[in-house]
């Protein structure tokens, strides 16, 4: 418990003696690179959930009818 206690209390001490902060870049530059400005075609939004369908619990099958269902859909 003490070396985290000396391990924050030096990091504070030390940041304390360092000189000024370094300044935050220019935001500008990052606004202008958010913006559509070049030929890009246009993102529709598509729903991750289209096309899914709901399944309903059924009750006990013959497996041989069931595998071949699944046969027929591939």
């Amino acid at each position: 418990m003490k070396s985290f206690f000396l391990a924050g209390a030096g990091a504070l001490l030390l940041g304390a003696c360092a000189k000024a902060p370094a300044a935050l870049p220019d935001t500008a530059a990052l606004q202008s690179a958010a913006a559509p400005s070049g030929p890009y075609r246009t993102l529709n939004y598509q729903s991750p959930l289209a096309g899914f369908e709901t399944y309903e619990p059924s009750g006990p099958a013959s497996w041989r009818g069931v595998n071949e269902q699944q046969q027929e859909n591939h």
